[in-house]
């Protein structure tokens, strides 16, 4: 969008003492035609950008320009990071200061900007949680917010699958997946993951923490994403499917399963032969159910033997 784009010229201008056309058409991926026409609204509006010619040039602000947005606090301009999510704000603790950051941000902008931001708010909307799913109840999560920022221990009382256990931990991030969040702290030696509706009780603790150096938030949940996959679906069924179990497929697996799937054009008797990552055999046998008459086990033996039992047990029921 225009009014994003023009902000975002005007924001790099004021980081370096120089930019280059090349370097903000780059970086706003567009043409150097666009910039110059980005350039000249700038003007236009009131901000003073100056160009340099020759091998050394490109654009500058006039010497101590800033521009200013009204009084807008550190915490404020945090929370803008958060635009649009006005859900997780709100679990934050934050949707007060961000509702005061946008309106501080709305007026420092020129009207045709404004403008421009309106028609943005009303036209899209992020619903971050699943379809059909209960809205997860987080108490504590403004409490982890500032834990996290304050490198602050914490106490609490976690409901786990094996039970209720208490742990001193350091957190060290938080990660919204799904429409569930989750907490990444250290415990002894490990990093370790805690969904945070199953916290039942939570203490602030004076004692703070260093933060270790080499902990990358992105990076760690990615690999833990990757090694929970492979734990949840660590076995490979082999079926048939009709082509209509084919396009089931679409809608009952995993992301994960249907990207490690491999399905066979259709064979003279009219199904597809794949493979694709189920869970443990009881687990899995649950999941395949799902496809009805449009897929038969195949293997691995174990597998199908499960789903035998599982599918006999069930015409003994409908008997």
């Amino acid at each position: 969008m225009r009014a994003g784009r023009i902000l975002k010229v005007l924001m790099m201008l004021q980081t370096y003492d120089k930019v280059t056309a090349g370097a903000l058409a780059d970086a706003c991926e567009t043409s150097i035609r666009t910039v110059y026409r980005d350039i000249d609204t700038l003007s236009a509006i009131g901000v003073p950008v100056y160009s340099e010619q020759g091998v050394q040039g490109g654009y500058r602000l006039l010497q101590g320009y800033r521009t200013r947005l009204n009084g807008l606090s550190a915490k404020e301009a945090e929370t803008l990071f958060l635009t649009g999510l006005s859900g997780p704000a709100q679990k934050m603790g934050l949707q007060a200061t961000l509702a005061d950051a946008q309106l501080k941000l709305k007026a420092a902008l020129p009207e045709n900007m404004r403008l421009e931001a309106d028609r943005l708010q009303s036209r899209f909307l992020l619903d971050a949680p699943n379809w059909f799913s209960d809205d997860e109840k987080v108490t504590y999560l403004p409490d982890l917010m500032t834990a996290v920022l304050e490198q602050q221990c914490i106490v609490m009382q976690y409901q786990s699958w094996k039970g209720q256990i208490k742990r001193q931990t350091q957190p060290l991030g938080i990660v919204l997946k799904g429409g569930q969040w989750y907490l990444l702290a250290k415990v002894d030696n490990d990093v370790r993951t805690y969904r945070v509706s199953r916290i039942e009780s939570l203490t602030l603790l004076d004692e703070t923490f260093e933060r270790p150096k080499d902990f990358n938030l992105a990076a760690f949940w990615q690999d833990s994403l990757r090694r929970m996959e492979t734990i949840q679906f660590p076995i490979i069924a082999e079926v048939r499917l009709t082509p209509l179990g084919v396009k089931i497929m679409q809608h009952v697996c995993s992301s994960y399963a249907l990207n490690q799937a491999k399905i066979e054009p259709i064979d003279d008797s009219g199904w597809h032969r794949a493979k694709f990552p189920v869970g443990e055999s009881s687990y899995g046998c649950t999941e395949l159910l799902r496809f009805g008459a449009e897929l038969e086990v195949i293997g691995p033996p174990q597998l199908r033997a499960e789903m035998e039992k599982l599918v006999s047990s069930l015409a003994m029921l409908y008997h």
